[in-house]
C-alpha cells in the first residue's frame, strides 16, 4: 500500500470559517465552553479541532498538558486515546472483510476455535455459578458492536470478577491478546450473543481476529495497513523515550482545587515501557493531528492524499445502525460506554445519532462518533459536508462531565448554510 507523504506533528487552521459556512461569532462558543471548564479548574488542558470540507477551522490548545512539570499544552501533544482505538481497529478488520477473507454472520468460533463451546452464565456467584448452552454462537459483527455477550473489567457481576480474577485488565493487561483469549475460554458469557448490547472487551477479541486472519502480529498489521498509510506517525500502542516530553499527564476528578489529581505520569506511565498486550478496545495512544488523518479518511469515503484505505461502501455499511429492527442503545444496552443510550444507533465499531429530538441535542442524523475514558471524543458527519469534531483531553473517567454534549451543540448552532 502507498504511504502518505506527511511529516508534520501539528494542525494547522486552513480556512476562515465563513468560507465552509460556519459563523465564525457562533464559533468561538466552542473556545469559550472549553475555557470555562479550565477557568473551574475542572480540566488541566485541552485541544479543539473542527473541520468542514476537509478544511480546517477552528484549533485550539488550552492550559497545561501537564501540572507538575508547568507544561503548557502543545498542538503535537500526545494523548491516551483508549477506546478511540476501536474505530481503528474495527476498520483494520473491515479492510480483511474487504478481502473476502471472512462473513459478518461468520461464527467467531471459525478463526478463534477457544470460543466455540463457551457457555453462558445463568445464575450465582463468582466463586459458584451456573451455565446453559448459548441461543446461538457469537458472531464477527456481535464483536464489532458489542453484541457479542462479552463485558468489561469493571463490570458489577460475577463475569466482571472473574475478568478480574483472570487478570483480564483491558489496555493495562499483561501477556498477549492469545493469552487473554486462552483465559476467556473458561469464563461463560454474561448473556446470548446479539441479545443485548454490553460495553466490555469485544474489541480486543477484533484485533486478535486481525491477528489470525491477516497473520500478523496486530500492532504491525495495524502499522502496515492504516497508520504508516495515512502518516499518523505518532500513533502506537506505546511511546518512545524521544517522545515522552510530548506526553500528557492523565488526571481523575478529586475535591478540592483544582478539581482533578495525577493519576499516571508522564514519564513514568506504563506507555513509555515495552507492551505485548495491543488492545484494540484501548491501546493506543495519538495525537490531534493524526487523529484527523483518520477522520478525513472517512470522511472521504476511505481515502486520502492518493491513499485509500478501505471502500465507501464499507464506511457506510460500518455507520449504519445495525441494532434490530432500527433500535436504538436505550432499548437493548446494559451500559451506556462511551455515548449517551436514547436517540443512539452502533453500527460497526462506530455510534450514530438516530433521533436528535429522542436523544435531546442538536445535530444531524448520519453523524457517527466515539470517544475514549480519558473524556477525548471525535465525530464525522458526512450529512453535514464532512463535518468533524475532536477534542482532546486527559480526565479519567469520560462521564465525569457532559462537555461532549455541549460541544455539539456549540459547533452545530454555528453552521449557517
Amino acid at each position: 500500500m502507498a504511504i502518505a507523504e506527511r511529516r508534520q506533528t501539528a494542525v494547522e487552521v486552513e480556512a476562515e470559517p465563513e468560507e465552509v459556512g460556519i459563523s465564525s461569532a457562533r464559533l468561538r462558543n466552542v473556545e469559550r465552553l472549553v475555557q470555562r471548564y479550565i477557568d473551574e479548574q475542572k480540566l488541566p488542558g485541552a485541544i479543539s479541532l473542527v473541520a468542514r470540507r476537509d478544511r480546517v477551522v477552528h484549533f485550539e490548545t488550552y492550559a497545561s498538558m501537564d501540572d507538575a512539570r508547568g507544561k503548557a499544552m502543545r498542538a503535537d501533544a500526545i494523548f491516551r486515546f483508549y477506546s478511540m482505538t476501536k474505530p481503528i481497529a474495527s476498520v483494520g478488520l473491515m479492510m480483511l472483510y474487504e478481502q473476502g477473507l471472512f462473513q459478518l454472520d461468520d461464527p467467531a468460533s471459525k478463526f478463534i476455535p477457544q470460543l466455540k463451546d463457551q457457555k453462558v452464565f445463568a445464575g450465582g456467584t463468582a466463586d459458584q455459578y451456573a451455565v446453559r448452552e448459548p441461543a446461538r454462537e457469537m458472531t464477527i459483527r456481535d464483536l464489532l458492536m458489542h453484541t457479542s455477550g462479552l463485558v468489561a473489567r469493571d463490570t458489577d457481576s460475577p463475569i466482571g470478577e472473574l475478568y478480574r480474577r483472570a487478570g483480564l485488565k483491558g489496555s493495562e493487561s499483561s501477556g498477549t491478546l492469545a493469552d487473554m483469549i486462552g483465559k476467556l475460554r473458561h469464563i461463560p458469557l454474561q448473556c446470548d450473543p446479539g441479545s443485548r448490547w454490553i460495553y466490555g472487551i469485544s474489541t480486543d477479541l477484533v484485533g486478535y481476529l486481525c491477528e489470525v486472519i491477516s497473520g500478523q502480529k496486530f500492532d504491525r498489521y495495524l502499522q502496515e495497513q492504516i497508520l504508516g498509510p495515512l502518516g499518523m506517525v505518532d500513533t502506537a500502542f506505546g511511546l518512545p523515550a524521544e517522545k515522552v516530553e510530548r506526553f500528557a499527564a492523565n488526571y481523575a476528578p478529586c475535591n478540592g482545587m483544582p478539581r482533578y489529581e495525577l493519576v499516571d505520569d508522564p514519564e513514568t506511565s506504563s506507555y513509555t515501557r515495552e507492551r505485548t498486550y495491543f488492545s484494540g478496545a484501548g491501546g493506543l495512544v495519538s495525537t490531534a493531528a493524526d487523529y484527523l488523518r483518520f477522520c478525513r479518511m472517512l470522511a472521504n469515503d476511505g481515502e486520502l492524499d492518493g491513499v485509500r484505505i478501505i471502500g465507501p461502501r464499507t464506511i457506510r455499511l460500518m455507520t449504519l445502525n445495525h441494532l434490530p429492527d432500527g433500535q436504538d442503545l436505550a432499548t437493548m444496552a446494559q451500559n451506556g460506554g462511551e455515548t449517551q443510550r436514547e436517540g443512539h444507533g452502533f453500527g460497526l465499531g462506530f455510534a450514530m445519532l438516530l433521533d436528535p429530538a429522542r436523544a435531546q441535542l442538536i445535530g444531524t442524523p448520519g453523524e457517527y462518533y466515539w470517544g475514549g475514558a480519558a473524556s477525548t471524543a471525535f465525530f464525522v458527519n458526512p450529512n453535514e459536508d464532512g463535518l468533524i469534531m475532536i477534542f482532546l483531553t486527559q480526565l479519567r473517567p469520560s462521564s465525569t462531565y457532559p462537555i461532549r454534549r455541549e460541544l455539539r451543540a456549540t459547533i452545530y448552532s454555528a453552521l449557517v448554510d
